[in-house]
């Protein structure tokens, strides 16, 4: 790709970017400031423009109805995590409209956890495809494409003041991301020097556009097995991040939070950085809402001593609290989806596979594992 290609290619993605309906820099906000001690109780409300656009309505415990985003900061939530697509089908969680979930945050107090996840759709360890209009780049163009876009947003949300606590580059990149340029393990283990190069445009934008370095950078990775073998490279290649970020789930990750403790300690100490549960959940029945297939449905999926009951889904979180206040580089946990009720009917094939691990029940009201995100 000759040079006057490649920066007519950046200048026509920014101005693409830029064509998303982003209005003037709001008035300050009331979001308080993150501090080195600050303990997340985080929750990521990604389908929430989704929800709103088919007339959603959820309601505290006594059946008053009640606006979601406020109703989680005034139970204690203080960051809400947001995925972001490049260019998504249906238009959820593009930039536009993830800057306005986060304008709405930040005016309830809580700070981000912005999730770029750099592809058109779901990406986590088996689906890293990058966004279509990058997929005939070659590498140099991809790396280009990375710095630019993740400058963009970057940009974005400044103009708008609503900068994000936490920036993930990716999403579970247990296997690298923007395949095959930056894909890892497996055949593609001699394959991290690409994987490197394209996290460090991502992460040379982030710092470029934060010169006060507020805002911090975590890295992500899916489960409890693997987990030293991928920092241990990251440490290797001296990535430039804050944060390490763990999704854990029961179903897929083992039934011991004992385990899950020892690696979440094990990392902390070895790499010298504080660790985030960046998703988990736990189903509160076994029953469903709607005609789409969920990953729960038998006892032998649960933790023997959380049984699969609004007090069960309770007493889990309140331990995986617990686990992540016990040892001094926890950064805190975050509940995955706790809004994705059934709201497209009860025989939608195509709806939620999460409505019996949420944190509403059937009826849409809020459940007692709320009370975990008090302070």
């Amino acid at each position: 790709m000759t040079n006057t290609f490649l920066i007519t290619f950046i200048f026509a993605l920014m101005l693409g970017c830029n064509d998303t309906g982003i209005v003037e820099p709001t008035q300050p906000n009331s979001q308080p400031t993150p501090t080195d001690t600050t303990f997340y109780r985080a929750v990521d409300l990604s389908f929430q423009p989704e929800a709103n656009d088919w007339q959603t309505n959820y309601y505290d415990a006594a059946g008053n109805q009640i606006e979601v985003i406020p109703f989680f900061a005034d139970h204690g939530v203080n960051l809400v995590r947001l995925r972001l697509w490049y260019a998504p089908e249906d238009g959820y969680c593009n930039l536009s409209k993830t800057i306005e979930m986060a304008k709405e945050c930040k005016q309830s107090g809580m700070n981000v956890l912005l999730c770029i996840q750099y592809s058109d759709t779901w990406a986590d360890p088996g689906n890293q495809s990058p966004p279509l209009a990058w997929q005939n780049l070659d590498l140099d163009a991809m790396k280009d494409s990375v710095y630019a876009y993740t400058r963009n947003v970057m940009l974005a949300f400044k103009s708008n003041d609503i900068m994000p606590a936490i920036v993930q580059i990716g999403n579970e990149t247990n296997s690298g991301f923007l395949w095959d340029h930056g894909r890892v393990g497996g055949s593609f283990d001699d394959n991290w020097n690409n994987y490197i190069a394209l996290i460090a445009r991502a992460s040379t934008a982030i710092r470029d556009v934060d010169a006060d370095g507020k805002v911090k950078i975590m890295m992500h990775y899916a489960g409890l097995e693997g987990a030293e073998w991928y920092f241990g490279k990251l440490a290797q290649n001296s990535v430039d991040y804050n944060y390490i970020g763990i999704s854990y789930y029961a179903i897929w990750h083992g039934k011991s939070l004992d385990y899950l403790k020892t690696v979440l300690s094990s990392l902390a100490s070895t790499y010298k950085r504080k660790v985030f549960l960046n998703e988990t959940a736990y189903p509160w029945t076994l029953e469903w809402n709607d005609w789409t297939n969920n990953p729960w449905g038998e006892n032998s999926q649960l933790i023997s001593a959380y049984p699969a009951t609004p007090e069960g889904q309770k007493a889990y979180l309140q331990e995986i609290k617990d686990i992540m206040t016990g040892f001094d580089k926890g950064l805190g946990f975050c509940y995955w989806a706790p809004d994705w009720v059934a709201f497209k009917g009860s025989e939608a094939t195509d709806g939620s596979t999460w409505e019996n691990a949420t944190l509403f029940d059937f009826d849409n009201k809020a459940l007692p594992a709320f009370d975990v995100f008090a302070p």
